[in-house]
């Protein structure tokens, strides 16, 4: 479980954080949405450690990781899968070397146990015969799904996901949005979401945090998120310029 406590951020003299209060919970996908420039992205990179924020705690399993020292801070960062919104594989690197990359950095493992653990996380994502090649030589889903497997590859507790389904069809959006879930409650991680994919919300958000103007307006999950909007102007707009 992850929990932010009175998290603020500013740039400069701009706060674009508002004492944030939120829970994510292990086992399902947590949403965050909101419009573009609302503060989601930057309450990512504050809860990954790309941010610092000035005020509060993020909590990780009660450990506050804002308050950590270089070396704490190291120990969490290797319990956390991350995949980017344009997938960040490296393109000299095959989708084995891809995946095989964080266990030789962050493992002792040797190399067959390493060829092991990636065909797990590829056969995990349902991806086979690909090892061999290049990101250039496989879809944008297939990148996606690169990505996941080696987000995952280190037994991953917590898993962030910025726009996990930008620049993709909507069959395909739906085989990630699946894949993410299914993963989620396999090995009960924490999975917090960065969206603005209203099919997605609907389709798996069972905690969704809605960020406007940088402070938490609402937080709850799909089957609620109807009855909230007409309560709550600022989700309802969203919702309604967001393109399903």
């Amino acid at each position: 479980m992850i929990e932010l406590v009175q998290v603020n951020k500013s740039f400069k003299d701009k706060q674009v954080l508002f004492d944030i209060n939120a829970t994510f919970l292990p086992g399902k996908p947590n949403l965050i949405i909101g419009a573009s420039g609302g503060g989601k992205s930057v309450l990512l990179k504050c809860m990954v450690g790309l941010e610092t924020p000035e005020k509060g705690q993020i909590l990780y399993d009660k450990r506050d990781f804002v308050h950590m020292d270089y070396e704490q801070k190291k120990e969490v960062r290797r319990e956390i899968g991350m995949l980017f919104q344009g997938t960040a594989l490296f393109d000299s690197l095959t989708v084995e070397e891809n995946i095989a990359f964080p266990l030789k950095m962050f493992t002792n493992m040797n190399a067959s146990e390493i060829l092991d653990r990636v065909n797990f996380c590829l056969n995990r994502v349902h991806l086979e015969n690909v090892n061999k090649k290049f990101p250039a030589e496989i879809s944008g889903g297939m990148k996606k799904r690169v990505g996941i497997a080696r987000a995952i590859a280190l037994n991953t507790k917590y898993l962030f996901c910025d726009e996990p389904n930008s620049g993709l069809d909507p069959i395909t959006s739906r085989v990630i949005d699946e894949l993410l879930t299914d993963i989620t409650q396999d090995y009960n991680i924490t999975t917090v979401i960065n969206s603005h994919d209203m099919k997605t919300v609907y389709d798996i958000g069972e905690n969704i945090i809605f960020i406007y103007k940088g402070k938490k307006w609402w937080q709850g999950s799909r089957t609620q998120i109807d009855d909230a909007r007409h309560e709550n102007p600022e989700l309802d707009n969203f919702i309604k310029a967001s393109q399903f």
